[in-house]
């Protein structure tokens, strides 16, 4: 129990790390960030007033926590509910409104970490995301708003992974519900397939404990082929970069430097694949590997989130060097929302239990 809750608070934690540091070098080539910072490259935070800056990465992230925790709640004391897909939406759409895009004067607010410090920053890291969540219909797997492949809803997929639990839904249930996370905003079935795939990664290493990365990219690709492979040809699309991993991963002659290059971490299959090669050559250090995400040619921010978040999981938050806890704003709301994650809503329709705390953030309109 204390284990998993760790990979909880680990996995947030990380994936605001590699976020922070991915914003310094984002949009940059591998030629400019060593001319920048060195031959090695970015070796650690790049500060902003003392405090390590996150993105729409992060931000997304604790939204869909609060969306999926606002679904259970709403679920267990009225014995009804949507489909969670449902309460992401809504979340993700509140997100688009405090980043001062999506227009709505009669809206309410659902989701307490908006107020939360370091949530009203407005570093979204994909405009076109924000376009699709100004729209009342949003995109599923079946009707597709759009053709984006980018990474930019790929960190919803995180919380969908984090949410797992036996009782509650089942792997197929998880696994398609972090593909509709990204397909409400990315309607290329690479990116939404990769949200399934890594929900899938998430849960197997936050509940079951599992640290095999390699074993873990073969059984992910056997479940993508399984489940999706029928629907989308671009199943196969996916498969392959997660393939490249293991190859690149035991490639004698070549440089990591140069595997993420070769990996192209330009779409939301490759800014996995970048993710899990960093996780799988550092795999004790979440310093190691997040710098080995963040120096390359492709979305720094994005890789060196998800491989924050992997690595988080894997080590927990006691794996979390202090130097780089201390500098986050977002610190303490991540960690309380990994805590509410792991131990879900404490009322039912039934129990005379009463939560004012989590009445406060789950229950209670915002205003």
């Amino acid at each position: 129990m204390e284990n998993r809750l760790a990979a909880y608070k680990g996995c947030l934690l990380g994936l605001a790390i590699g976020d922070a540091m991915g914003y310094t070098v984002d949009h940059k080539t591998l030629d400019q960030i060593r001319h920048d910072y060195g031959p090695n490259g970015l070796l650690g935070y790049d500060l902003a007033n003392g405090y390590a800056d996150t993105t729409s990465y992060t931000q997304i992230a604790a939204f869909v926590c609060n969306g999926l925790l606002l679904g259970m709640t709403r679920g267990q004391l009225r014995g009804v509910m949507a489909p969670y897909v449902r309460y992401i939406a809504l979340a993700e759409q509140e997100w688009a409104r405090l980043q001062g895009y999506r227009k709505d004067p009669s809206a309410v607010n659902y989701c307490w970490v908006g107020g939360a410090e370091g949530f009203q920053a407005r570093r979204c890291m994909d405009t076109l995301m924000l376009d699709t969540l100004n729209r009342n219909d949003l995109g599923t797997m079946e009707e597709q708003r759009n053709r984006y492949q980018g990474p930019g809803a790929l960190t919803s997929a995180i919380p969908v992974g984090l949410f797992f639990d036996p009782q509650r839904m089942g792997r197929e249930e998880v696994q398609r519900l972090g593909a509709e996370a990204v397909a409400l905003t990315h309607g290329n079935p690479g990116a939404f397939l990769t949200g399934a795939a890594l929900a899938h990664i998430i849960s197997r290493i936050a509940w079951d404990g599992e640290t095999d990365l390699r074993g873990l990219i073969r059984e992910t690709v056997n479940m993508l082929q399984n489940q999706f492979g029928r629907a989308y040809k671009q199943t196969a699309e996916v498969c392959q970069s997660l393939r490249m991993v293991l190859a690149l991963s035991i490639s004698p002659n070549m440089s990591q430097t140069e595997a993420m290059e070769q990996l192209d971490c330009s779409s939301a299959p490759k800014v996995l694949a970048g993710a899990l090669y960093s996780c799988i050559l550092h795999p004790k250090s979440v310093d190691e590997a997040v710098i080995t995400a963040v120096n390359h040619s492709g979305y720094s921010a994005a890789v060196g989130a998800i491989a924050g978040a992997i690595q988080g999981a894997l080590l927990g938050d006691e794996g979390m060097p202090e130097f780089y806890l201390e500098c986050l704003e977002v610190r303490d709301t991540l960690q309380e929302l990994a805590t509410d994650m792991f131990q879900g809503c404490p009322m039912t329709k039934d129990s005379n239990l009463f939560d004012m705390e989590w009445d406060g953030k789950y229950v209670s309109v915002q205003g």
